[in-house]
């Protein structure tokens, strides 16, 4: 069975690491278009680099829940794709493997000038040069609004050949993951959501309501065991 799995912000709340946006629209208390855009970078990149570096830091003192821990087992298992919206390592360091970080790494930098990317500083200072260019312009390695997800193309070629596929703690508000069921959808694959409460009803053929540490590890083992 070839399984494609999403995975987003719900996955890592119970580690303690927030959701993407507040229902007030903020995102830790800034408006996104102040720190997650481009236009932001270049307009007060020391803001930028300010809220990326607390979020690195939380992100670097969160432990992997028991959710985590099921997918790593379930990434281990033939025919499995991990695609994860979220920025910070939990999946990695729960020992899941080769998974796809479509939105970018916390603990990764960037190099805007050349590609060149390098494991992130603790802080990151406004100017910041590339050690392979050398070059002062560093940024999070991080996709922001207005810019293209990465492994867009393997995660196509996933999607079009799925036999199952899964969308945990995701909002389904952004896009193009919101739209990731319906590809799965059309081209004849199950489709399940696991998450809090429905996000999208009538759009997944089952959901599996619930906290992601207890409805994810039981919905894993009920596929491998």
């Amino acid at each position: 069975m070839r399984i494609v799995v999403l995975t987003g912000a719900g996955l890592s709340a119970e580690s303690g690491l927030a959701t993407f946006r507040d229902a007030d629209g903020l995102w830790e208390q800034h408006r996104v278009e102040d720190v997650a855009t481009p236009q932001a970078f270049r307009r007060d990149p020391a803001l930028v680099l300010r809220f990326y570096d607390g979020r690195r830091a939380g992100a670097a003192t969160a432990r992997p829940n028991a959710a985590h821990e099921a997918l790593a087992r379930l990434s281990r298992a033939p025919g499995v794709t991990l695609i994860t919206q979220n920025v910070d390592s939990l999946l990695d360091r729960a020992g899941a493997r080769d998974v796809i970080h479509m939105h970018g790494r916390l603990d990764s930098a960037l190099c805007a000038a050349c590609g060149h990317r390098w494991a992130a500083p603790t802080v990151m200072p406004v100017g910041t040069a590339c050690p392979d260019c050398g070059r002062p312009t560093a940024r999070p390695d991080i996709v922001w609004f207005g810019e293209m997800p990465y492994h867009m193309e393997r995660i196509d070629a996933a999607l079009s050949q799925a036999d199952l596929f899964a969308a945990i703690g995701t909002s389904g508000n952004v896009y193009p993951a919101a739209g990731f069921v319906d590809v799965a959808g059309m081209t004849g694959a199950e489709t399940v959501e696991l998450n809090l409460a429905a996000t999208a009803p009538g759009r997944f053929d089952r959901v599996i309501e619930g906290p992601a540490s207890r409805t994810v590890p039981e919905w894993v083992a009920s596929l491998i065991g």
